[in-house]
């Protein structure tokens, strides 16, 4: 029998009926309260990682495909062990060798996937606006996660970014947050600007050559600074970007030796933020370039606490769509 199609049941494709999150897909249109709840969650994982038996059964009998159609060993391996750790079967889909390569459409090897009952879709793609579609195809009891779109979002880096911030620094309308790098070619700035205003940081800026940056980046309420000295100036966390070397298109940078000069952290850089101040990076960093080793393994680096908050924030995230 042809099923009718269903009446929207949200303005935000990520929400169901009741205001719940059925997928997460971009931290774009996200409430305070939505956001609030996953790093409220992830509290009560963090402990979870510490136990000798790092398990619990909330995901017991469900199915996570992990589907990436762009390399990356952190943020699959994060994904792993948080799926493991609720308990799910876990299946990572190796795309090189897969029908994708065959010439079967991405939505064709979603469909013969849900047949196999799957139950989550953990999505990475090169291409803006997968996830997206996939969550327009699957049947409702099906959840999906973007683990990374083209430029667009990278909402779970954006998640455990704000959790070690909140972790380090406790109230977010106290704050002033500078992003430094490659805006342009991120998208997990695009998410942690969507992130920190939504969260109330009062200042959020962003720091970067203008060929690095998006046009009209100020219509996303951040203040743009081209001067690390000016940009970095009583700024209480910074938030280091890796340059996309692999998206970009032509010579945006004279090279990697003048970029680190004016836009690298250095110790003599990292001292005009406050005393205080707090440097992440999403990784993998490229040390010399973005960031001195003297910054990235100095006592102000939150660098190896973030990973490690990563996975009980991506925990939280799939024990709460697995909820709703």
């Amino acid at each position: 029998m042809k099923r009718e199609p269903e009446a929207p049941m949200s303005n935000n494709p990520q929400l169901d009926a009741e205001g719940q999150l059925r997928h997460l897909l971009t931290i774009e249109g996200l409430p305070a309260p939505i956001l609030t709840q996953i790093l409220d969650t992830a509290d009560s994982f963090v402990s979870v990682t510490e136990r000798e038996v790092k398990k619990v059964p909330l995901l017991r009998g469900k199915t996570v495909f992990n589907l990436f159609f762009e390399p990356s060993t952190r943020t699959r391996t994060t994904f792993e062990i948080a799926a493991k750790r609720l308990s799910a079967d876990v299946i990572n889909l190796n795309v090189s060798t897969s029908s994708q390569t065959k010439g079967e459409t991405l939505l064709d090897t979603v469909a013969n996937l849900s047949a196999m009952h799957a139950d989550m879709f953990v999505v990475r793609h090169a291409q803006s606006g997968a996830p997206h579609l996939i969550a327009r195809h699957v049947a409702p009891e099906i959840h999906v996660i973007n683990a990374g779109d083209g430029r667009h979002a990278h909402p779970t880096q954006a998640l455990l970014d704000m959790y070690t911030i909140r972790h380090y620094k406790k109230d977010f309308r106290a704050l002033r947050v500078a992003i430094v790098g490659d805006v342009l070619h991120s998208r997990v700035a695009r998410s942690q600007i969507h992130a920190l205003t939504t969260l109330g940081v009062p200042e959020v800026r962003v720091i970067a050559p203008g060929t690095l940056l998006p046009s009209q980046v100020e219509h996303l309420g951040v203040h743009v600074y081209h001067d690390m000295a000016q940009g970095l100036k009583d700024v209480d966390v910074l938030l280091m970007l890796r340059l996309q070397n692999e998206r970009m298109q032509g010579a945006l940078l004279p090279s990697p030796q003048e970029y680190f000069k004016n836009y690298g952290l250095t110790p003599e850089k990292l001292a005009l933020a406050r005393p205080d101040a707090i440097v992440m990076h999403p990784g993998p960093m490229n040390r010399g370039v973005e960031i001195d080793s003297a910054v990235a393994d100095g006592h102000q680096s939150v660098i190896l606490p973030q990973v490690t908050f990563g996975i009980a924030v991506r925990m939280a995230v799939m024990s709460i769509l697995a909820g709703n």
